[in-house]
């Protein structure tokens, strides 16, 4: 064993010392003894796979928890349909948002293996007491043997703070490990890169697998034999994520932590109103930016168009030179760091033009699901669990996941030139068509649904088929594959290497606030209804009006999706330097093809 480590040694030094870009890893990332990664036994997808295999497994437990939800609160804990989706709404916004922080601690403290580490830890926490709050005689919804209207405090608290710890470790847990995976790729060599755009799809593969097998085994599980049996398996799943995880660890590239991404950007802020009233340069080149050398970690950025008053902060003042200047940050940045703080900004419209179509998604895993409910589940003598319906959606995302990677991207590689074929916004925006497709579509559904149950009051809409879902399902599914993939894509492109996580965590904030946007919605459209007449929220869905709500989010998405054309035409991608010259940057409609 030493001769074969010192062996390994050895090579290592002869690869450091010839110092070979095609053998070694130049991109500021480090493997786990802390050296340059060694190009062939390190990253890409033999590390990647290990990533993927545990966003399946994660899936697998947060989808089982998820998309019964809404179950779970209506028949154990009785609340009424309305109360139910609102707590699932905000179980959802807090789940999505709290990726913010847990970004920002790993981009800025721990690093994203860490991160991902503990909160694995975490998650297996919540899942335990879960599995508990069914299982422990004191925590139970019900006293043993007899049946409850409403459940014990007890069970109540333990219950909300499981799936509340579950949040808290998501947190940490979905930026790291997605933009850690992406770390696995070096923007600097060809071949990498272009495998990197894969990623983001396989990555999806593999969550939908996840969900598919969540919405299924599991469902079925919860539906056939308790829920706490569920329970235990997706503890045992998550279990074996952190087993798998510790082993990937010898082909893994990791990135140190930078401390925190928002100094430089308020830094830059402080400078540009300082410098308020100098006169903005004419040439470019003029603008401080600091060498290569002087950057280890990241790349240079090429000084853009817009916000040029926050160029104004890269303006060395008087005779003075910018090294001198660079001793107090606060009076002098770099361009590379006025352009990070631009591309932040840019990222807001954007940021809020994505919120609609959330708000429509956000459909898919509460009232389209409750509907299911109502409708005949008999297939050949099998009745299918409520939510498993869900499958549909993930069949569709893989459906338009691999077709895209297979077919579509090729093509438009053949046809435009471009490494990435069509821009990010584009497919964004595609998806987005999709979901205003899905509210229209529900929108009949749920019309026709409800004149099943105006003529035959007794037994409702259980005549339908719950095949009449089916299309709602796919198309939502069918979107997300262009539309989600693409947000990931997008956030973790766009935003400043030192804030990868951060920046999945901003695509995670969509969701998150779209969660919540949607339980806003429903309380202010049940009050403004009811007051004029019927709400069209009842007590349950055969009460309820849908098919309204519906077509009212299918128009607002429709109108957004015109907002969103006009910022996609007019937003600036981020455009890395192939040089140290300021002025030497690629002129074209999006950069990010060649970062």
């Amino acid at each position: 064993m030493e001769k074969r480590n010192g062996s390994t040694e050895a090579r290592y030094a002869v690869h450091h010392r010839d110092n070979d870009q095609e053998e070694l890893v130049h991109d500021s990332s480090l493997d786990y003894k802390g050296r340059a990664p060694l190009r062939a036994s390190t990253g890409v997808w033999k590390a990647s796979l290990f990533i993927i295999a545990i966003e399946f497994s994660e899936r697998l437990s947060y989808f089982g928890i998820a998309t019964s939800l809404i179950l779970y609160l209506t028949r154990v804990i009785h609340q009424d349909i309305k109360t139910a989706a609102k707590s699932v709404n905000y179980w959802s916004g807090v789940t999505t948002l709290m990726p913010l922080l847990g970004g920002f601690i790993a981009d800025a403290y721990l690093g994203r293996y860490s991160t991902v580490f503990i909160s694995v830890i975490i998650y297996l926490l919540g899942l335990i007491l879960l599995t508990m709050s069914w299982f422990v005689p004191s925590l139970k919804a019900c006293e043993p043997g007899h049946m409850c209207q409403e459940p014990r405090k007890e069970h109540e608290v333990v219950f909300f703070l499981a799936i509340y710890l579950i949040s808290i470790a998501t947190g940490g847990h979905k930026p790291s490990l997605e933009s850690f995976g992406a770390d696995q790729f070096d923007d600097n060599h060809p071949q990498e890169r272009k495998k990197k755009m894969s990623y983001f799809n396989w990555w999806n593969f593999g969550l939908c697998c996840g969900l598919l097998l969540s919405v299924t085994v599991v469902v079925y599980v919860q539906d056939h034999v308790n829920w706490g049996a569920a329970d235990i398996l997706l503890t045992a799943v998550m279990a074996m994520s952190l087993v798998i995880f510790i082993i990937g660890r010898p082909y893994y590239r990791y990135r140190s932590p930078t401390g925190s991404p928002l100094t430089p950007m308020l830094q830059v802020l402080v400078a540009a109103i300082a410098k308020r009233n100098l006169p903005h340069p004419s040439d470019p080149s003029e603008l401080h930016e600091v060498s290569k050398s002087e950057k280890p970690q990241g790349r240079l950025l090429c000084h853009t168009k817009t916000l040029k008053f926050l160029d104004k902060a890269a303006i060395v003042e008087g005779n003075e030179s910018s090294t001198e200047k660079q001793i107090n940050p606060w009076r002098l940045a770099s361009v590379t760091e006025v352009e990070e703080m631009k591309l932040i900004l840019n990222m807001i419209p954007i940021w809020l033009a994505t919120l609609p179509f959330g708000v429509c998604i956000a459909q898919a895993s509460t009232f389209f699901i409750k509907q299911g409910t109502t409708l005949d589940r008999k297939v050949g003598g099998f009745l299918i669990p409520p939510a498993s319906i869900y499958a549909l959606a993930a069949i569709g995302m893989i459906i338009s996941v691999t077709l895209y990677e297979k077919a579509l991207v090729p093509a438009l590689r053949r046809t435009t030139g471009s490494e990435r074929g069509i821009k990010i916004l584009q497919r964004i925006g595609i998806g987005m068509f999709f979901s205003v497709v899905t509210m229209a579509v529900a929108a009949v559904v749920e019309h026709r649904r409800l004149g099943v149950v105006r003529q035959n009051p007794l037994t409702g809409s259980t005549s339908m088929s719950v095949y009449w879902l089916a299309p709602q399902f796919l198309i939502v599914g069918f979107g997300d594959g262009f539309a989600l993939v693409g947000l990931q894509e997008y956030f973790y492109d766009q935003v400043p290497d030192s804030m990868r996580s951060l920046g999945i965590a901003l695509y995670l904030s969509v969701i998150g606030a779209s969660n919540f946007l949607s339980s806003l919605m429903i309380t202010a459209v049940d009050h403004l209804t009811e007051k004029h007449g019927r709400s069209w929220f009842g007590k349950d869905l055969n009460s309820s009006q849908l098919d309204k709500f519906y077509w009212l989010l299918a128009g607002m998405a429709a109108v957004n999706m015109l907002f969103y054309m006009l910022l996609a035409r007019r937003y600036t991608y981020k455009n890395v330097q192939r040089s140290v010259a300021v002025a030497d940057c690629y002129e074209g409609d999006d950069p990010s093809t060649l970062a």
